[in-house]
């Protein structure tokens, strides 16, 4: 049996703010929020892009791009008899 690595990382600080802000901000971070609760490694630079540029819808789209996109696998390990 063969176990799969991935990026994902449990960050609940990050998931809580991510969700207040959002909430408060209309949906505008909603893309930071994605990630945060999907547990992406980029988190913190989607929330930056977001931030940025996420005013120019273009930048908005790229961040929820990113959010939604697949994790990276960071390696395989063999699996447990």
């Amino acid at each position: 049996m063969v176990r799969v690595i991935t990026d994902r990382r449990s960050r609940p600080i990050s998931v809580t703010i991510s969700v207040i802000l959002t909430i408060c901000t209309l949906g505008y971070f909603l893309p930071w929020m994605v990630a945060s609760l999907r547990g992406k490694s980029n988190a913190w630079a989607i929330f930056w892009l977001n931030l940025l540029l996420g005013w120019t819808v273009i930048g908005w789209i790229a961040a929820l791009v990113l959010a939604c996109t697949a994790h990276q696998v960071a390696g395989i390990a063999p699996g447990r008899r």
